[in-house]
Protein backbone atom coordinates (compact mmCIF):
# COMPACT_ATOMS: atom_id res chain seq x y z
CA UNK A 1 0.00 0.00 0.00
CA UNK A 2 0.80 3.50 -0.70
CA UNK A 3 1.93 6.39 1.85
CA UNK A 4 -0.95 6.22 4.26
CA UNK A 5 -2.30 10.19 4.39
CA UNK A 6 -3.04 11.07 8.29
CA UNK A 7 -5.40 13.78 7.09
CA UNK A 8 -7.50 11.53 4.80
CA UNK A 9 -7.68 8.98 7.83
CA UNK A 10 -8.43 11.33 9.92
CA UNK A 11 -11.35 12.78 7.55
CA UNK A 12 -12.75 9.28 7.74
CA UNK A 13 -13.12 8.87 11.09
CA UNK A 14 -14.52 13.09 11.30
CA UNK A 15 -17.09 11.98 8.90
CA UNK A 16 -18.13 8.70 11.46
CA UNK A 17 -18.21 11.12 14.08
CA UNK A 18 -20.35 13.64 12.02
CA UNK A 19 -22.61 10.75 11.24
CA UNK A 20 -23.90 10.59 14.59
CA UNK A 21 -22.44 7.15 15.43
CA UNK A 22 -21.87 5.54 19.28
CA UNK A 23 -18.57 6.16 20.55
CA UNK A 24 -17.77 2.01 20.79
CA UNK A 25 -18.17 2.27 16.58
CA UNK A 26 -16.18 4.99 16.38
CA UNK A 27 -13.66 3.50 18.93
CA UNK A 28 -13.92 0.12 16.59
CA UNK A 29 -13.23 1.23 12.91
CA UNK A 30 -10.39 4.00 13.90
CA UNK A 31 -8.42 0.53 15.54
CA UNK A 32 -9.10 -0.73 12.29
CA UNK A 33 -8.15 2.36 10.56
CA UNK A 34 -5.07 2.24 11.92
CA UNK A 35 -3.93 -1.34 11.65
CA UNK A 36 -5.15 -1.01 8.10
CA UNK A 37 -2.91 1.73 7.47
CA UNK A 38 -0.15 -0.02 9.13
CA UNK A 39 -0.49 -2.64 6.71
CA UNK A 40 -2.34 -5.02 8.52
CA UNK A 41 -5.07 -6.91 6.36
CA UNK A 42 -6.00 -9.43 8.82
CA UNK A 43 -4.78 -11.95 6.66
CA UNK A 44 -4.43 -15.11 8.80
CA UNK A 45 -1.83 -17.72 6.98
CA UNK A 46 -2.07 -21.49 6.93
CA UNK A 47 1.19 -21.82 8.33
CA UNK A 48 -0.02 -19.88 11.56
CA UNK A 49 -2.75 -22.43 11.97
CA UNK A 50 -3.71 -26.11 12.78
CA UNK A 51 -6.72 -28.15 11.63
CA UNK A 52 -9.42 -29.09 14.41
CA UNK A 53 -10.19 -32.68 14.79
CA UNK A 54 -13.13 -33.01 17.16
CA UNK A 55 -15.78 -30.66 18.97
CA UNK A 56 -18.50 -31.75 21.41
CA UNK A 57 -21.56 -32.85 19.67
CA UNK A 58 -24.46 -31.11 20.19
CA UNK A 59 -26.76 -33.73 19.71
CA UNK A 60 -25.22 -35.90 22.84
CA UNK A 61 -25.87 -33.23 25.48
CA UNK A 62 -29.32 -33.66 27.57
CA UNK A 63 -31.39 -30.78 28.75
CA UNK A 64 -31.66 -30.36 32.56
CA UNK A 65 -35.48 -30.47 32.90
CA UNK A 66 -35.02 -28.95 36.91
CA UNK A 67 -32.92 -25.79 35.70
CA UNK A 68 -34.03 -24.80 31.81
CA UNK A 69 -37.42 -22.88 32.73
CA UNK A 70 -34.82 -20.82 34.93
CA UNK A 71 -32.23 -20.58 32.28
CA UNK A 72 -34.78 -19.70 29.40
CA UNK A 73 -35.53 -16.61 31.88
CA UNK A 74 -31.92 -15.90 31.93
CA UNK A 75 -31.56 -15.91 28.22
CA UNK A 76 -32.18 -13.28 25.05
CA UNK A 77 -32.57 -14.18 21.35
CA UNK A 78 -31.09 -12.16 19.02
CA UNK A 79 -32.07 -12.37 15.49
CA UNK A 80 -29.31 -10.31 13.29
CA UNK A 81 -31.66 -8.62 10.88
CA UNK A 82 -29.77 -5.54 8.88
CA UNK A 83 -30.07 -7.43 5.48
CA UNK A 84 -32.21 -6.03 2.39
CA UNK A 85 -31.45 -9.27 0.38
CA UNK A 86 -30.66 -6.61 -2.66
CA UNK A 87 -28.91 -9.90 -4.12
CA UNK A 88 -32.14 -11.28 -4.66
CA UNK A 89 -33.84 -8.02 -6.17
CA UNK A 90 -35.32 -7.13 -2.44
CA UNK A 91 -36.37 -3.63 -1.66
CA UNK A 92 -37.29 -4.43 1.57
CA UNK A 93 -36.11 -6.12 4.56
CA UNK A 94 -35.18 -10.02 3.69
CA UNK A 95 -36.99 -11.40 6.89
CA UNK A 96 -40.24 -9.99 5.47
CA UNK A 97 -40.16 -12.34 2.43
CA UNK A 98 -42.41 -15.49 2.22
CA UNK A 99 -41.11 -18.38 2.80
CA UNK A 100 -42.88 -20.94 4.24
CA UNK A 101 -47.19 -21.52 3.79
CA UNK A 102 -47.20 -17.56 3.54
CA UNK A 103 -45.22 -16.98 6.71
CA UNK A 104 -42.18 -14.55 6.40
CA UNK A 105 -39.37 -15.56 8.52
CA UNK A 106 -39.94 -13.42 11.53
CA UNK A 107 -43.34 -14.30 11.10
CA UNK A 108 -41.94 -18.34 11.82
CA UNK A 109 -39.53 -16.74 14.63
CA UNK A 110 -42.10 -15.34 16.52
CA UNK A 111 -44.05 -18.21 16.59
CA UNK A 112 -40.91 -20.08 17.71
CA UNK A 113 -40.45 -17.85 20.29
CA UNK A 114 -43.71 -18.34 21.76
CA UNK A 115 -43.91 -21.70 21.60
CA UNK A 116 -41.10 -21.87 23.45
CA UNK A 117 -42.40 -19.81 25.75
CA UNK A 118 -45.62 -22.18 26.55
CA UNK A 119 -43.50 -25.12 26.32
CA UNK A 120 -41.69 -23.59 29.71
CA UNK A 121 -43.52 -22.09 31.76
CA UNK A 122 -43.95 -18.67 30.78
CA UNK A 123 -40.19 -17.83 30.97
CA UNK A 124 -39.60 -14.05 29.24
CA UNK A 125 -37.56 -15.14 26.50
CA UNK A 126 -37.30 -11.91 24.69
CA UNK A 127 -36.35 -11.80 21.07
CA UNK A 128 -35.21 -8.60 19.86
CA UNK A 129 -33.17 -7.58 16.21
CA UNK A 130 -30.31 -6.19 15.22
CA UNK A 131 -31.50 -4.09 12.74
CA UNK A 132 -30.15 -1.34 10.32
CA UNK A 133 -31.75 2.32 9.58
CA UNK A 134 -33.10 0.70 6.37
CA UNK A 135 -35.23 -2.47 7.90
CA UNK A 136 -36.06 -1.26 11.21
CA UNK A 137 -39.54 0.34 10.55
CA UNK A 138 -40.70 -2.74 8.46
CA UNK A 139 -39.31 -5.44 10.51
CA UNK A 140 -40.95 -3.93 14.00
CA UNK A 141 -44.23 -2.87 12.18
CA UNK A 142 -44.78 -6.49 11.11
CA UNK A 143 -43.90 -8.30 14.50
CA UNK A 144 -46.47 -5.94 16.31
CA UNK A 145 -48.98 -8.19 16.13
CA UNK A 146 -47.38 -10.81 17.90
CA UNK A 147 -47.57 -8.85 20.98
CA UNK A 148 -44.58 -8.28 23.78
CA UNK A 149 -42.10 -10.29 21.98
CA UNK A 150 -39.09 -8.18 23.67
CA UNK A 151 -40.56 -8.49 26.94
CA UNK A 152 -39.53 -5.19 29.13
CA UNK A 153 -36.64 -4.67 26.82
CA UNK A 154 -36.65 -2.59 23.40
CA UNK A 155 -37.44 -4.55 20.45
CA UNK A 156 -34.10 -3.76 18.88
CA UNK A 157 -30.98 -1.97 18.81
CA UNK A 158 -28.70 -0.71 15.51
CA UNK A 159 -26.37 -1.90 13.62
CA UNK A 160 -23.36 0.90 12.73
CA UNK A 161 -22.34 2.08 9.08
CA UNK A 162 -18.80 2.96 8.58
CA UNK A 163 -17.23 5.13 5.65
CA UNK A 164 -16.14 3.16 2.62
CA UNK A 165 -12.44 4.52 1.83
CA UNK A 166 -10.19 5.15 -1.09
CA UNK A 167 -8.69 2.59 -2.63
CA UNK A 168 -5.41 4.73 -3.47
CA UNK A 169 -3.10 4.40 -0.54
CA UNK A 170 -4.40 7.14 1.36
CA UNK A 171 -7.88 5.82 2.99
CA UNK A 172 -9.56 9.07 2.35
CA UNK A 173 -12.96 8.74 2.92
CA UNK A 174 -15.24 7.71 -0.67
CA UNK A 175 -17.17 10.89 -2.45
CA UNK A 176 -20.29 9.98 -4.43
CA UNK A 177 -22.15 12.58 -4.90
CA UNK A 178 -24.88 10.81 -7.54
CA UNK A 179 -25.81 8.89 -4.42
CA UNK A 180 -23.99 9.57 -0.90
CA UNK A 181 -25.52 6.97 0.49
CA UNK A 182 -23.32 4.39 -1.97
CA UNK A 183 -20.47 6.26 0.33
CA UNK A 184 -21.06 4.14 3.44
CA UNK A 185 -20.93 -0.01 4.21
CA UNK A 186 -21.99 -2.11 6.83
CA UNK A 187 -19.03 -2.94 9.19
CA UNK A 188 -20.01 -6.67 9.34
CA UNK A 189 -22.18 -8.26 11.82
CA UNK A 190 -19.27 -8.23 13.77
CA UNK A 191 -20.79 -4.69 14.57
CA UNK A 192 -23.20 -5.64 17.09
CA UNK A 193 -20.41 -5.56 20.23
CA UNK A 194 -19.93 -1.90 19.74
CA UNK A 195 -23.90 -1.59 18.93
CA UNK A 196 -24.76 -3.52 22.05
CA UNK A 197 -22.75 -1.09 24.31
CA UNK A 198 -23.03 2.07 22.20
CA UNK A 199 -27.24 1.59 22.08
CA UNK A 200 -27.16 0.28 25.85
CA UNK A 201 -28.54 -2.60 25.32
CA UNK A 202 -25.90 -4.84 26.93
CA UNK A 203 -26.48 -2.64 29.50
CA UNK A 204 -30.32 -3.06 29.89
CA UNK A 205 -29.85 -6.79 29.59
CA UNK A 206 -27.32 -7.40 32.14
CA UNK A 207 -29.53 -4.49 34.23
CA UNK A 208 -33.00 -6.81 33.77
CA UNK A 209 -31.21 -10.20 34.60
CA UNK A 210 -30.50 -11.72 31.54
CA UNK A 211 -27.19 -13.90 31.40
CA UNK A 212 -27.12 -15.48 27.99
CA UNK A 213 -27.78 -14.37 24.29
CA UNK A 214 -28.25 -16.77 21.73
CA UNK A 215 -27.31 -14.92 18.50
CA UNK A 216 -28.71 -15.91 14.90
CA UNK A 217 -29.11 -14.77 10.85
CA UNK A 218 -32.64 -14.04 11.00
CA UNK A 219 -32.60 -16.06 7.50
CA UNK A 220 -31.25 -19.47 9.18
CA UNK A 221 -34.87 -21.28 10.69
CA UNK A 222 -32.50 -23.36 11.59
CA UNK A 223 -31.61 -21.60 14.09
CA UNK A 224 -34.36 -22.37 16.81
CA UNK A 225 -32.78 -21.83 19.83
CA UNK A 226 -31.81 -25.53 21.93
CA UNK A 227 -32.44 -26.04 25.35
CA UNK A 228 -29.55 -29.18 25.35
CA UNK A 229 -26.59 -26.24 24.36
CA UNK A 230 -28.15 -23.94 27.14
CA UNK A 231 -28.00 -26.19 29.46
CA UNK A 232 -24.53 -27.56 28.55
CA UNK A 233 -23.33 -23.63 28.19
CA UNK A 234 -24.49 -22.88 31.67
CA UNK A 235 -23.09 -26.07 32.98
CA UNK A 236 -19.23 -25.52 31.59
CA UNK A 237 -19.30 -21.79 32.52
CA UNK A 238 -18.74 -21.35 28.72
CA UNK A 239 -18.59 -17.41 27.66
CA UNK A 240 -18.77 -17.98 24.06
CA UNK A 241 -19.87 -20.65 22.00
CA UNK A 242 -19.87 -21.13 17.94
CA UNK A 243 -22.14 -24.05 16.72
CA UNK A 244 -20.18 -25.18 13.89
CA UNK A 245 -21.56 -27.86 11.52
CA UNK A 246 -19.12 -30.55 9.58
CA UNK A 247 -18.23 -29.03 6.02
CA UNK A 248 -19.00 -30.20 2.65
CA UNK A 249 -18.13 -29.76 -1.10
CA UNK A 250 -20.86 -26.54 -0.82
CA UNK A 251 -18.64 -25.10 1.99
CA UNK A 252 -15.93 -24.98 0.55
CA UNK A 253 -15.86 -20.91 0.47
CA UNK A 254 -17.18 -20.27 3.96
CA UNK A 255 -15.34 -19.19 7.34
CA UNK A 256 -13.98 -22.22 8.75
CA UNK A 257 -12.93 -23.06 12.49
CA UNK A 258 -9.13 -23.55 13.46
CA UNK A 259 -6.61 -23.08 16.20
CA UNK A 260 -3.52 -21.37 16.40
CA UNK A 261 -0.75 -23.37 18.02
CA UNK A 262 -1.24 -21.31 21.12
CA UNK A 263 -4.75 -23.90 21.32
CA UNK A 264 -6.53 -20.48 20.99
CA UNK A 265 -9.63 -21.10 18.56
CA UNK A 266 -9.82 -18.90 15.42
CA UNK A 267 -11.83 -18.24 12.48
CA UNK A 268 -10.71 -17.54 8.95
CA UNK A 269 -12.71 -16.22 6.14
CA UNK A 270 -12.01 -16.52 2.75
CA UNK A 271 -10.83 -12.99 2.32
CA UNK A 272 -8.61 -13.40 5.14
CA UNK A 273 -6.77 -15.94 3.19
CA UNK A 274 -3.77 -15.36 1.31
CA UNK A 275 -3.96 -16.43 -2.29
CA UNK A 276 -1.27 -19.25 -1.69
CA UNK A 277 -3.37 -21.06 0.90
CA UNK A 278 -6.86 -20.93 -1.05
CA UNK A 279 -6.44 -24.67 -1.40
CA UNK A 280 -5.74 -25.67 2.02
CA UNK A 281 -8.37 -23.23 3.21
CA UNK A 282 -11.06 -25.09 0.87
CA UNK A 283 -10.00 -28.43 2.09
CA UNK A 284 -13.18 -29.81 3.83
CA UNK A 285 -11.13 -32.70 4.99
CA UNK A 286 -8.39 -30.81 6.61
CA UNK A 287 -10.91 -28.33 7.93
CA UNK A 288 -14.03 -29.92 8.74
CA UNK A 289 -15.92 -27.40 10.19
CA UNK A 290 -17.73 -24.28 9.37
CA UNK A 291 -19.30 -21.87 11.55
CA UNK A 292 -22.95 -21.55 10.97
CA UNK A 293 -23.45 -18.10 12.78
CA UNK A 294 -25.41 -19.14 15.33
CA UNK A 295 -23.44 -18.13 18.14
CA UNK A 296 -24.00 -18.26 22.17
CA UNK A 297 -22.68 -15.51 24.44
CA UNK A 298 -22.76 -15.04 28.57
CA UNK A 299 -23.60 -11.46 28.89
CA UNK A 300 -21.35 -11.22 31.86
CA UNK A 301 -18.04 -12.48 30.32
CA UNK A 302 -18.82 -10.20 27.24
CA UNK A 303 -19.70 -6.99 29.00
CA UNK A 304 -16.03 -7.71 30.80
CA UNK A 305 -14.36 -8.39 27.99
CA UNK A 306 -16.02 -5.00 26.06
CA UNK A 307 -14.64 -3.05 28.92
CA UNK A 308 -15.89 0.75 29.32
CA UNK A 309 -14.37 1.60 25.21
CA UNK A 310 -17.24 -1.48 23.98
CA UNK A 311 -14.21 -2.57 21.71
CA UNK A 312 -13.14 -6.34 21.47
CA UNK A 313 -10.06 -6.89 19.41
CA UNK A 314 -11.81 -8.89 16.68
CA UNK A 315 -9.81 -9.97 13.28
CA UNK A 316 -10.25 -7.35 10.30
CA UNK A 317 -11.74 -8.18 7.10
CA UNK A 318 -10.62 -5.75 4.31
CA UNK A 319 -13.06 -5.93 1.07
CA UNK A 320 -12.37 -4.49 -1.78
CA UNK A 321 -15.14 -3.29 -4.04
CA UNK A 322 -16.03 -0.19 -6.66
CA UNK A 323 -18.18 2.56 -4.40
CA UNK A 324 -21.15 1.84 -6.91
CA UNK A 325 -21.39 -2.22 -6.85
CA UNK A 326 -23.04 -1.56 -9.38
CA UNK A 327 -20.51 0.11 -11.70
CA UNK A 328 -17.02 -1.47 -12.43
CA UNK A 329 -15.69 1.94 -13.53
CA UNK A 330 -16.64 3.89 -10.39
CA UNK A 331 -14.01 4.52 -7.80
CA UNK A 332 -12.12 1.62 -6.26
CA UNK A 333 -12.85 1.58 -1.89
CA UNK A 334 -11.80 -0.60 0.89
CA UNK A 335 -14.65 -1.61 3.46
CA UNK A 336 -13.97 -2.71 6.82
CA UNK A 337 -15.66 -5.82 8.20
CA UNK A 338 -15.75 -7.80 10.88
CA UNK A 339 -17.38 -11.30 11.81
CA UNK A 340 -19.23 -11.89 15.11
CA UNK A 341 -17.70 -15.00 15.20
CA UNK A 342 -14.77 -13.92 15.34
CA UNK A 343 -14.75 -12.98 18.63
CA UNK A 344 -13.76 -16.55 19.89
CA UNK A 345 -10.03 -16.24 19.66
CA UNK A 346 -10.77 -12.64 21.99
CA UNK A 347 -12.17 -14.08 24.33
CA UNK A 348 -10.11 -16.50 26.64
CA UNK A 349 -12.39 -19.70 27.21
CA UNK A 350 -14.57 -19.12 24.67
CA UNK A 351 -15.17 -22.55 22.30
CA UNK A 352 -17.07 -24.52 19.87
CA UNK A 353 -19.77 -27.13 19.90
CA UNK A 354 -20.79 -29.37 16.40
CA UNK A 355 -24.16 -29.48 15.55
CA UNK A 356 -26.15 -31.18 13.00
CA UNK A 357 -26.52 -29.57 9.12
CA UNK A 358 -30.19 -29.10 10.35
CA UNK A 359 -29.24 -26.08 12.31
CA UNK A 360 -28.21 -24.41 9.39
CA UNK A 361 -31.06 -23.57 6.81
CA UNK A 362 -29.70 -19.86 5.46
CA UNK A 363 -31.81 -18.66 2.13
CA UNK A 364 -29.21 -17.13 0.19
CA UNK A 365 -30.36 -17.74 -3.10
CA UNK A 366 -33.78 -18.34 -4.89
CA UNK A 367 -32.33 -22.02 -5.20
CA UNK A 368 -32.76 -21.99 -1.03
CA UNK A 369 -36.04 -20.83 -1.53
CA UNK A 370 -37.51 -23.38 -3.74
CA UNK A 371 -36.49 -26.19 -1.87
CA UNK A 372 -37.98 -24.77 1.65
CA UNK A 373 -40.72 -23.58 0.01
CA UNK A 374 -41.47 -27.01 -1.44
CA UNK A 375 -42.98 -30.09 0.45
CA UNK A 376 -39.46 -31.16 0.95
CA UNK A 377 -39.69 -29.28 4.50
CA UNK A 378 -42.58 -29.26 7.20
CA UNK A 379 -43.48 -26.59 9.23
CA UNK A 380 -44.10 -27.68 12.71
CA UNK A 381 -46.84 -25.81 14.91
CA UNK A 382 -43.59 -24.99 16.95
CA UNK A 383 -42.20 -22.99 14.11
CA UNK A 384 -39.75 -25.83 14.01
CA UNK A 385 -38.33 -26.14 10.25
CA UNK A 386 -37.51 -29.69 9.62
CA UNK A 387 -37.15 -32.19 6.43
CA UNK A 388 -40.09 -34.42 5.51
CA UNK A 389 -39.88 -37.99 6.78
CA UNK A 390 -40.19 -39.03 3.18
CA UNK A 391 -36.62 -37.37 1.88
CA UNK A 392 -34.94 -40.10 4.57
CA UNK A 393 -32.55 -37.41 6.13
CA UNK A 394 -31.09 -35.99 2.45
CA UNK A 395 -32.51 -32.83 1.38
CA UNK A 396 -32.92 -32.05 -2.59
CA UNK A 397 -30.84 -29.23 -4.21
CA UNK A 398 -31.88 -26.61 -6.83
CA UNK A 399 -30.38 -24.79 -9.47
CA UNK A 400 -31.95 -22.36 -11.36
CA UNK A 401 -30.87 -20.40 -14.16
CA UNK A 402 -29.63 -17.02 -12.64
CA UNK A 403 -30.60 -15.08 -16.05
CA UNK A 404 -34.66 -16.01 -15.14
CA UNK A 405 -34.84 -17.03 -11.80
CA UNK A 406 -32.18 -15.20 -9.44
CA UNK A 407 -34.69 -12.13 -8.89
CA UNK A 408 -37.61 -12.49 -6.87
CA UNK A 409 -39.93 -11.09 -9.05
CA UNK A 410 -38.89 -13.31 -11.83
CA UNK A 411 -38.74 -16.43 -9.88
CA UNK A 412 -42.30 -15.51 -8.25
CA UNK A 413 -43.75 -15.09 -11.87
CA UNK A 414 -42.50 -18.64 -12.82
CA UNK A 415 -43.28 -20.74 -10.19
CA UNK A 416 -46.86 -18.65 -9.75
CA UNK A 417 -48.72 -22.01 -8.81
CA UNK A 418 -46.62 -22.68 -6.23
CA UNK A 419 -43.25 -24.63 -5.71
CA UNK A 420 -43.24 -28.43 -7.15
CA UNK A 421 -42.85 -31.25 -5.03
CA UNK A 422 -39.62 -32.23 -4.60
CA UNK A 423 -40.43 -34.93 -2.08
CA UNK A 424 -38.88 -37.58 -3.76
CA UNK A 425 -36.07 -35.54 -6.05
CA UNK A 426 -32.44 -35.72 -5.70
CA UNK A 427 -31.72 -32.55 -8.00
CA UNK A 428 -33.59 -30.10 -9.86
CA UNK A 429 -31.91 -28.18 -12.57
CA UNK A 430 -33.25 -25.71 -14.94
CA UNK A 431 -31.65 -24.17 -17.94
CA UNK A 432 -33.09 -20.98 -19.72
CA UNK A 433 -36.73 -20.08 -19.37
CA UNK A 434 -38.85 -22.30 -17.99
CA UNK A 435 -41.98 -21.82 -16.16
CA UNK A 436 -43.71 -24.38 -13.95
CA UNK A 437 -47.87 -25.11 -13.70
CA UNK A 438 -49.48 -26.62 -10.50
CA UNK A 439 -49.37 -29.97 -9.23
CA UNK A 440 -45.83 -30.61 -10.67
CA UNK A 441 -43.19 -33.29 -8.88
CA UNK A 442 -39.67 -33.87 -9.25
CA UNK A 443 -38.31 -37.45 -9.03
CA UNK A 444 -34.67 -38.18 -9.00
CA UNK A 445 -31.88 -35.88 -10.73
CA UNK A 446 -34.15 -34.10 -13.24
CA UNK A 447 -32.40 -31.52 -15.61
CA UNK A 448 -35.09 -29.36 -17.55
CA UNK A 449 -34.03 -27.03 -20.46
CA UNK A 450 -35.40 -24.40 -23.01
CA UNK A 451 -34.28 -23.74 -25.72
CA UNK A 452 -32.64 -20.53 -26.83
CA UNK A 453 -35.83 -17.77 -27.31
CA UNK A 454 -38.36 -20.42 -26.18
CA UNK A 455 -40.11 -20.30 -22.41
CA UNK A 456 -40.94 -24.15 -22.06
CA UNK A 457 -44.10 -24.55 -19.49
CA UNK A 458 -44.24 -27.65 -17.57
CA UNK A 459 -47.84 -28.44 -17.51
CA UNK A 460 -50.19 -28.54 -14.52
CA UNK A 461 -49.52 -32.45 -12.76
CA UNK A 462 -46.55 -33.15 -15.14
CA UNK A 463 -44.53 -35.71 -13.36
CA UNK A 464 -40.41 -35.28 -13.89
CA UNK A 465 -38.18 -37.61 -12.88
CA UNK A 466 -34.51 -38.43 -13.94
Amino acid sequence: MAAVSDEATAAAIAKLEADGAAAATVASFSGQLRRLAAGDLGMLPEAELEPIAELPDAERLAVDDGAITALLDQTVVIKLNGGLGTSMGLAGPKSLLEVKDGLSFLDITARQIKALRAEHGGARLPLVLLNSFRTREPSLAALASYGSLSAELEPDFLQGRVPKLVDDGSLAPAAWPADPELEWSPPGHGDIYPALVGSGMLAAMLAAGYRYAFVANADNLGAVLDPAILCWISAEQAPFVIEAADRTAADRKGGHLARRADGTLVLREIAQTPGADLEAFADTERHRFFNTNNIWLDLQALSAALGDDGVIDLPMIVNRKTVDPSDADSTPVVQLESAIGAAIAAIPGAGAVRVPRSRFLPVKTTDDLLVLRSDAYELTTSGALRLAPACAGRAPLAELDRNYFSLIDRFEARFAQGAPSLVAAERLTVKGDVSFGAAVKVSGAVTVEAGPGEQLRIEDGATLSG
